[in-house]
């Protein structure tokens, strides 16, 4: 589990075109890595277009984001290209980083317990380090909301 002071993994795993993403990729950059359940649902569709529409903002003030799903690589492809995604996403499909960071969890719906991924975002500082932790994400201003933190 991910806590804040801890370092981010090298290898954070394949983007949807299937290309390795890397911490050191964002070397110098804040990095938003965001968690969520699942591509093309309500609140994931919020939170991912949130981020897209106000990514000048975040670029503006150092930040790049990246999402992370257990979902295919094919299905990140799909998601991007339908809500016009303009940052990469982490096809995730056997949960290791999810584990890894503490974004696997139990959750409830309609009485029922599961097992699943837990919505979670983590600002990494210019070095990989864990700067901030939001377990309580605003779907709908999920970029207002990092923004907020950081005036």
């Amino acid at each position: 589990m991910l806590n804040v002071g801890d370092k981010l993994p090298e290898l954070l795993g394949l983007d949807e075109n299937g290309n390795e993403v890397k911490t050191s990729n964002y070397a110098g950059r804040k990095l938003i890595l965001y968690f969520y359940p699942k591509d093309s649902t309500p609140g994931c569709t919020a939170e991912a277009c949130s981020l897209r529409d106000g990514m000048d903002s975040l670029v503006k003030s150092g930040f790049a984001v990246v999402g992370v799903s257990a979902d295919s690589v094919a299905s990140h492809k799909r998601f991007i290209e339908k809500q016009q995604l303009n940052f990469p996403l982490i096809a995730d499909v056997d949960k290791s980083l999810i584990q890894a960071v503490g974004a696997w969890g139990e959750k409830k719906m309609a009485g029922r317990a599961y097992m699943g991924i837990i919505r979670t975002t983590f600002i990494i500082d210019e070095n990989g380090v864990v700067e901030h932790i939001i377990r309580k994400v605003d779907t709908k201003n999920a970029a207002n909301q990092i923004l907020e933190i950081f005036k």
